[in-house]
């Protein structure tokens, strides 16, 4: 009898900490698929890492008030351009379906996305190693339209292979259920010196350069995109499959679908 005080608090210790771990969710990614629609391959310079694109884990957990979100690669993160987060080439993307009413079916430019009737998005949260500064003026200067809707941590961190940061869940709007939200995780390549109209994203050509992706097209019409998650109804093959007119326009847009517990 003397221990029932101690099982007591034992068991509510557990039941608080599953409470609070109640409102998580966690995807998993093929590993080897940082690939594009099938044939991206990575810059020539060495920075870029095999993995480093690579994603193979996605997390979003609501801890008190905010929101932690991961994305974990398959490579070993360096910072070799000094940025100071511990990780240099990644800028990741993470689509978000609150259930608040209302989306977007386009993507901040430079990705050359599109995303599915049913699938639209009112958040997007980006993961970068540049300063939040640098980002949210990217977004006010190129993306006005969804510039409300980028959410920034004020810090973003690599450590060994994951990447995180965490936000304010009144940044997010909905009903902070995370585990019944919606999502899509785009992997980019942060860009120091971006086209006049891209926000911070990187590339991907026919063939590729020191600092250029190679597979796709010199026209604008290939998504811009290395990896992103894939489920049983929304393959990667499939959503970022597209196709080019004589002009490299799009005549078939990589077209994405946000995905559920």
């Amino acid at each position: 009898m003397k221990n029932r005080p101690i099982l007591h608090a034992l068991g509510l210790a557990a039941a608080l900490a599953f409470a609070g771990a109640a409102h998580a969710v966690e995807f998993t990614d093929p590993r080897g698929d940082d690939k594009g629609p099938g044939n991206y391959t990575y810059p020539t310079d060495g920075v870029y890492k095999a993995g480093s694109f690579d994603i193979t884990k996605f997390s979003a957990v609501k801890s008190g008030g905010n929101v932690d979100f991961t994305v974990d690669v398959a490579a070993q993160l360096e910072d070799p351009w000094g940025m100071g987060g511990g990780f240099a080439v990644q800028m990741i993307f993470i689509f978000i379906k609150t259930g608040a009413p209302g989306g977007y079916t386009d993507a901040p430019p430079g990705l050359n996305v599109a995303f599915a009737p049913g699938s639209e998005w009112n958040k997007v949260v980006v993961l970068s190693p540049q300063k939040k500064a640098r980002v949210t003026g990217e977004a006010e200067a190129k993306a006005a339209k969804f510039a409300k809707d980028v959410v920034v941590p004020n810090i973003t961190r690599g450590r060994g292979r994951s990447i995180g940061g965490s936000v304010p869940l009144a940044e997010l709007g909905g009903d902070g259920n995370v585990d019944g939200w919606s999502y899509q995780v785009v992997m980019q390549s942060n860009e120091g010196f971006p086209a006049a109209t891209d926000f911070l994203t990187r590339k991907v050509n026919e063939y590729e350069g020191q600092h250029r992706f190679g597979g796709g097209h010199d026209g604008d019409c290939d998504p811009h995109a290395m990896d992103v998650l894939d489920s049983g109804d929304a393959k990667q093959a499939d959503m970022l499959a597209f196709t080019c007119g004589p002009n490299g326009e799009p005549t078939k847009k990589a077209t994405l679908k946000l995905i559920k517990k």
